[in-house]
């Protein structure tokens, strides 16, 4: 099937412009009331005021480039710059409404294949120009901001022309997967063999495959499908040193296996250009329902006896107290203070028969852990909403608020404290700052042996907007390791994580990973600065 030209997101929030809204003004003065939030007196710059540098490329740099993707596909002009600069983060959508574009790369470079890709990065080692892999351009840690300093130049390496779906065996129930493919796109092409992925993270409408799988996202139905790592069987790679392909069988008892190198690796070791992954038949039917626990501790145990017990649903996710009461627990209903305790929200998919015999046993489980069933109607309320945090997050800014996220994960018996501990370090920074924050938090991802924290944090911006985040991101990031979290479960390193991911793995860690890279890309122009320090 041809490619199809896919759209490009606001370059300056999220999404589609067209699906963002305002705040309603009973939301705005709350905020006003409450947290002391007051419009910028900045207003933002508008695209055609935006200055992006002159490119550093020289005209040969660029002609050499042409010649590996064919003339049409180099783009220098400021407004492909400006709109593959950097990820949609609070800092970088911040930044880019000041106009703020040091980052911005070079050139917008778009490979047709696997062969192209090569050759761009014989090119760019060659030259010294750095090459930062762009799929749907939806990183929030960092992941596409790159340390330029010591190279040529930058480009962004956007794979949107790779996004075929390659083959399908039926038999094994694996599908290969171009890159570029965004996962509404997927999904569709799937479902035409009457497959799915079953990987519907927040950023599903804009994510691509390949930063699914380079990132290792993991979707709100992960309960029930994996993540998105475990899916994948199989990967093709081009690296400066050439192609690694991964993932012969199922399972190998072949030595370490090298997909894991790649996943989560963010383009610092190669460019993925295919992907294998598991499908699952299009489920026959699904429906979404809520459950209200008097706590998120009660809430928790609910959770971890399901996740225990191997009868899990496709999807299963619980909001604390202040996430319930505010409504982000059904985004489609926020600020209507209706919701006390906490809120979970419980998704079945497949067979007809099956879907329901496991809806009976996850229902006698959840009432014999305290659970009150509230009916279809939060669970549906839920999957109305369930892509617009990112929109909301962009009106909040508007009105001039600070919301930003984060993630972590640990095993059961440290979730509360490492709950409380970032929740404290959130509250102690930005009261501290003078901006008292609402600091929310739920389980979305759960496993026999632990789970994920996603913390939402609204405030005041302070003076300086990136700096007073960035402060408390860091005291947060400091109370998960020494809590013993992960510095992320779904959202990657990038550079925004870098020292936290440095302390976790150790120095030893830090240098196999050096090795690895130095093996793949010896002049260390993929994406330079993500999960590694450059060594100058």
């Amino acid at each position: 099937m041809a490619a199809r030209e896919p759209r490009d997101m606001a370059w300056n929030g999220w999404g589609d412009p067209a699906a963002a809204a305002p705040l309603p003004d009973a939301v705005t003065g709350l905020l006003r009331d409450l947290l002391g939030v007051r419009p910028s007196p900045t207003p933002q710059v508008a695209l055609e005021r935006v200055e992006v540098r002159d490119v550093r490329l020289g005209d040969d740099d660029v002609a050499a480039l042409a010649a590996a993707v064919g003339g049409g596909h180099v783009r220098t002009d400021a407004e492909a710059r400006i709109r593959h600069t950097r990820g949609k983060s609070t800092p970088d959508l911040l930044r880019i409404r000041a106009g703020e574009t040091a980052d911005a790369p070079d050139a917008v470079v778009l490979p047709g294949s696997h062969d192209e890709v090569l050759e761009v990065l014989r090119v760019c080692s060659e030259r010294r120009i750095a090459v930062v892999p762009f799929g749907g351009g939806t990183s929030v840690v960092g992941g596409l901001t790159p340390d330029g300093e010591g190279f040529t130049g930058v480009i962004a390496l956007d794979l949107r022309r790779m996004d075929a779906l390659v083959a399908v065996d039926p038999v094994s129930r694996t599908a290969t997967l171009q890159p570029g493919l965004r996962g509404p796109r997927a999904e569709a092409l799937l479902a035409e063999h009457g497959f799915t992925l079953g990987h519907f993270p927040q950023s599903y409408e804009w994510a691509t495959i390949g930063g699914f799988a380079a990132a290792r996202s993991s979707g709100q139905a992960s309960a029930g499908y994996g993540r998105f790592d475990e899916m994948v069987v199989g990967l093709t790679v081009a690296t400066p040193r050439g192609t690694l392909e991964t993932g012969r069988a199922p399972r190998s008892a072949a030595g370490p296996d090298l997909r894991q190198l790649v996943l989560g690796s963010e383009g610092a070791f190669g460019v993925i250009t295919s992907v294998t992954v598991r499908v699952q038949p299009v489920p026959k039917t699904t429906s979404y329902e809520g459950w209200r626990f008097a706590s998120f501790g009660e809430g928790s145990a609910a959770l971890r006896r399901l996740a225990q017990g191997g009868s899990l649903p496709a999807v299963l996710r619980l909001s604390d107290e202040t996430e319930t009461a505010i409504g982000l627990a059904k985004p489609d209903r926020i600020g209507d203070g209706s919701a006390s305790g906490c809120l979970a929200i419980v998704g079945y998919e497949g067979e007809a028969a099956d879907a329901a015999e496991r809806k009976a046993r996850i229902r006698l489980a959840l009432r014999e852990a305290g659970g009150e069933l509230l009916g279809s109607e939060p669970g549906e309320g839920w999957e109305h909403g369930r892509f617009n945090a990112p929109y909301l997050r962009d009106a909040l800014l508007d009105v001039g608020a600070l919301v930003e996220t984060l993630e972590t994960a640990t095993f059961w018996s440290a979730v509360p404290a490492l709950y409380e501990a970032v929740r404290e370090a959130l509250t102690t920074t930005l009261n501290d700052e003078g901006t008292p924050p609402v600091v929310m938090c739920h389980i979305s991802h759960v496993y026999a042996t632990g789970a994920s924290l996603y913390f939402t944090v609204v405030s005041a911006q302070g003076e300086d907007a990136v700096a007073h985040w960035r402060r408390a991101k860091d005291a947060a990031c400091d109370a998960i390791i020494a809590a013993g979290g992960t510095i992320s479960h779904h959202h990657g390193v990038g550079t925004d994580h870098r020292s936290w991911y440095a302390t976790e793995i150790g120095p030893l860690g830090v240098d196999v990973l050096r090795a690895v890279k130095e093996s793949l890309d010896p002049a260390g122009v993929l994406n330079p600065g993500v999960l590694l320090t450059p060594q100058r």
